[in-house]
């Protein structure tokens, strides 16, 4: 059996008896580096792992996820909630628009889709469900509409996604993200009215409409979040690494002394897990780092790549079947994973079939969103049922739902290329 084989068995079957993806990527190197190299070479462990996570644009993760929980609990959501009610009032489908446009604007603060679900969905769901919008309905429309944060820039996938394709301009792909989001969060809002509509969701009024000018002023220090993130990046005033720091800062800021939601005790808990949940992540990526390196020194991603392309000579039909196993993959797998084992052997499709190298990342991006409330794994959609209180399996039927709308949009992406390029060739961005 060849080295190749013997990489990827090991990988699969580390994965299947319940090994965490970091160690199952690290033993699959291992045991390709053995078996295609030599014992002695095992002495390169060190520092694959190290050059993986010893990249600057990388610092950008931890701080995100680090924003992320801070706008979580700092009340940011419930203060775009009450904005967002005063502005769209009581109609049919009104609290689902609400939902889903408060997620797009925290995408636009976080780049989390879990820290994003759990903040909304503790405001929106005692709302919805006096309404008369079922449990599962509501837990699965805010856990599809949180995933567009891996979308709306800045995003921790997007710059993964740009550490593994060196050159790869980070600005052009956040301008690039934010269309296709959109267009995500708008192809949830149809199948949500009609069924709003259908089953008289949210017919009578069951509350005040809050006042407008009230709730914006207290929502302007929210509103304000993205405004600042990218408006420093468009305006050069930082980088998106820079970025991360003034989101952290700015975050401690309202929530400490505007909306007055964080203590000392608060900010312990917050920094304790988000340094827990960086941990991780960059686990995997280390570790991921000797899979990498024993695909390339192997082979065995060209030779994947090499399989792929004899399936079919059409561009669009293998595409298609990407597109597919990614979202696939993505029902099983976080995002950080998909992007660290699929990248190297999708880099020689791109190359081959020349596709603009940021269409195809938010191609994936979106891919790994519909599989982030997607079962069986679906973080976002573990996030909102646990504080809803109800089971996974109830939310089945709605979930494939958002799948088959927010695909169409991700079609629409792949066909029209310039809904996620115009932004980023306008503002002058390399795209290339």
């Amino acid at each position: 059996m060849s080295p190749d084989l013997w990489m990827l068995i090991s990988f699969a079957l580390c994965l299947l008896i319940g090994m965490p993806v970091a160690f199952a990527l690290g033993l699959g190197g291992a045991v390709g580096i053995v078996m295609g190299l030599s014992p002695d070479m095992l002495a390169t462990l060190g520092t694959n792992t190290y050059n993986s996570v010893a990249k600057y644009p990388l610092i950008a993760i931890p701080l995100f996820i680090l924003t992320g929980l801070i706008f979580e609990r700092a009340g940011v959501a419930a203060s775009l909630v009450t904005f967002a009610q005063s502005l769209i009032g009581q109609r049919h489908g009104g609290l689902a628009l609400v939902a889903v446009l408060v997620c797009l604007i925290m995408g636009g603060m976080s780049g989390s889709g879990p820290a994003d679900a759990a903040a909304v969905a503790m405001v929106m769901l005692p709302s919805m469900t006096r309404a008369g919008y079922p449990k599962p309905f509501s837990v699965s429309l805010i856990a599809a509409a949180a995933s567009t944060a891996i979308l709306i820039p800045p995003s921790i996938a997007l710059i993964l996604y740009s550490v593994m394709l060196p050159g790869l301009d980070l600005r052009a792909l956040f301008a690039a993200g934010l269309f296709p989001g959109i267009l995500a969060g708008c192809s949830l809002l149809i199948p949500s009215y009609l069924l709003a509509k259908r089953y008289g969701w949210e017919s009578e009024k069951t509350s005040e409409r809050p006042p407008i000018k009230q709730s914006f002023i207290r929502a302007i220090p929210a509103l304000f979040a993205p405004v600042i993130i990218l408006g420093g990046l468009r305006s050069g005033l930082f980088t998106p690494t820079e970025a991360a720091v003034v989101a952290v800062t700015y975050g401690l800021l309202i929530g400490a002394f505007i909306y007055r939601q964080l203590n000392w005790a608060e900010l312990w808990a917050i920094f304790n897990e988000a340094a827990k949940i960086s941990g991780i992540v960059l686990l995997i990526i280390s570790l991921a780092g000797i899979f990498a390196w024993a695909g390339t020194t192997l082979g065995t991603f060209t030779h994947l790549a090499q399989l792929i392309l004899s399936i079919s000579d059409s561009s669009w039909v293998l595409l298609l079947l990407v597109m597919v196993l990614v979202l696939i993959a993505g029902m099983f797998l976080d995002a950080i994973s998909i992007y660290l084992i699929l990248t190297p052997i999708l880099i020689p499709l791109i190359n081959h079939f020349e596709w603009n190298p940021i269409w195809f990342g938010i191609l994936l991006a979106m891919n790994i969103a519909i599989g982030q409330f997607t079962p069986p794994v679906a973080v976002n959609l573990l996030v909102t049922t646990k504080v809803a209180n109800i089971r996974l399996e109830h939310t089945f039927g709605w979930s494939i739902l958002f799948l088959v709308t927010m695909f169409s949009a991700l079609l629409l992406v792949m066909i029209f290329p310039s809904i996620a390029l115009w932004l980023p060739e306008y503002l002058g961005y390399a795209i290339d």
